[in-house]
């Protein structure tokens, strides 16, 4: 029976500690205590939309915080004023606290990763498998791929969404075995033509180098062409040197 639950994560850009209000926080006395109270908090709110409640009905109280938090009570009561001060923090009327930036930092992923994970792990110890980080793609099979690669699948597609927000361009469509190569439909139209027999091994072949390696790439279609372009480099035939002897009695 497949399990439908999500787990939950917790995205942080890049600059999150660079933001004004993660600044004044940390620049407070006991401000690194604040902060590490604050992302406890929002990792306690992720399964709620960001409420701080242990169930429906019951808000966590100070108290509650500093013990899941393994905090002081007081410590806990300065940190909650502070957030609330720099937005942080909303009470809601039903006497919840809201974390307010929570949108932006919730991501989520199916247990059914998971279950490929365990699956995965049950093979390797069949030996059925290459153990994680080889350099080696295994078989193809869509009942095993691994969580870390669904979750880096969801952020580049997550991605694409807010790179077409931002242009107004249509996001890239994935492909490959991982879907995890995103390319825009003249992009593919492009590989099509150009490589009209080679294309859909190109585009498995990074989707199993990326899924395999972790590496990035800026453009997925300009890698395929270069790995085309080596590949063609690769089989040219190289020029010999002439053969200039002959045989006896016989004259260049």
């Amino acid at each position: 029976m497949s399990d439908n639950r999500k787990y939950y994560y917790l995205k942080l850009k890049e600059n999150y500690f660079d933001e004004d209000a993660i600044v004044l926080l940390e620049s407070m006395q006991d401000g690194i205590l604040y902060s590490n109270i604050l992302l406890k908090l929002y990792l306690k709110s992720l399964k709620n939309g960001g409420k701080l409640q242990l169930d429906e009905n019951i808000p966590y109280t100070a108290q509650m915080i500093a013990t899941i938090t393994r905090q002081q009570v007081g410590t806990v009561e300065r940190a909650l004023q502070i957030f609330m001060k720099l937005g942080l923090v909303e009470p809601l009327p039903s006497g919840a606290l809201y974390m307010s930036n929570i949108e932006l930092l919730i991501g989520q992923s199916s247990t059914e990763g998971e279950r490929k994970r365990r699956a995965r792990l049950a093979l390797q110890e069949q030996k059925a498998l290459p153990k994680a980080g080889a350099d080696k793609c295994p078989p193809y099979r869509a009942d095993i791929c691994p969580p870390e690669i669904e979750i880096e699948k969801e952020i580049e597609i997550e991605k694409e969404r807010e790179r077409e927000l931002d242009t107004g361009q249509p996001a890239r469509a994935a492909y490959g075995r991982y879907e995890n190569v995103f390319l825009s439909q003249s992009e593919l139209d492009g590989l099509k033509a150009d490589l009209p027999d080679k294309w859909n091994y190109y585009i498995d072949r990074l989707s199993c180098h990326i899924a395999s390696s972790g590496k990035r790439y800026r453009s997925h279609a300009a890698t395929i062409y270069k790995w085309a372009q080596e590949d063609a480099a690769k089989k040219a035939p190289k020029k010999g040197i002439p053969d200039y002897s002959c045989k006896e009695g016989e004259s260049l």
